[in-house]
């Protein structure tokens, strides 16, 4: 399945090449482009990172959707990744573009692919895992059934700085899937 719709109105579909802007306007600023393992800052930054989810999507290792308004225009991205069919789980990852915060964007595109990974994909387990000092995007995976796990202590590293990382996970068979 090419595209997914949430009852909210948002579109999810694969990143495309005129999908640029949005992607150059999701890493403007410093807290997302740290987090990326390249630099996102300029055209070719940005169609090489389409490229690679394009490139995961063909090896079924991850599956990267931008989440867009009526307009058609990428508002973020939410993404199922480190996909193991044997075990039949996947990480999940969200990030919205700096003006489409606070518009339901990612709880919306989230809940669209955690019922899509269940279902099409056939996995059992999905977990994400969020810094915790950033309470958003807690909010997020609260509200979209993933229950917390515990506190991985300095797991994730930006310049000199270690970050603690709280664990969610949502399974097939939690409630919140049959509601």
């Amino acid at each position: 399945m090419d595209e997914l719709t949430t009852p909210e109105g948002f579109l999810l579909r694969p990143w495309e090449a005129a999908d640029v802007s949005a992607v150059l306007r999701a890493f403007a600023p410093a807290e997302m482009d740290r987090q990326t393992d390249r630099p996102v800052s300029d055209r070719p930054g940005a169609l090489a990172w389409i490229a690679d989810r394009t490139r995961e999507r063909g090896a079924r290792t991850g599956y990267s959707w931008a989440v867009a308004g009526e307009d058609g225009v990428a508002l973020g991205c939410v993404a199922v990744g480190a996909v193991n069919l044997a075990h039949g789980t996947g990480w999940v990852s969200y990030w919205t573009t700096e003006e489409a915060r606070g518009r339901g964007v990612a709880p919306a595109g989230v809940r669209a692919l955690a019922r899509w990974a269940f279902d099409e994909l056939g996995l059992y387990r999905l977990e994400l895992g969020h810094r915790t000092d950033n309470p958003a995007s807690c909010r997020v995976a609260t509200r979209c059934g993933f229950v917390p796990e515990g506190v991985e202590r300095a797991k994730l590293r930006y310049g000199d700085v270690r970050y603690d990382v709280e664990r969610h996970a949502r399974l097939a068979d939690d409630d919140v899937n049959f509601d």
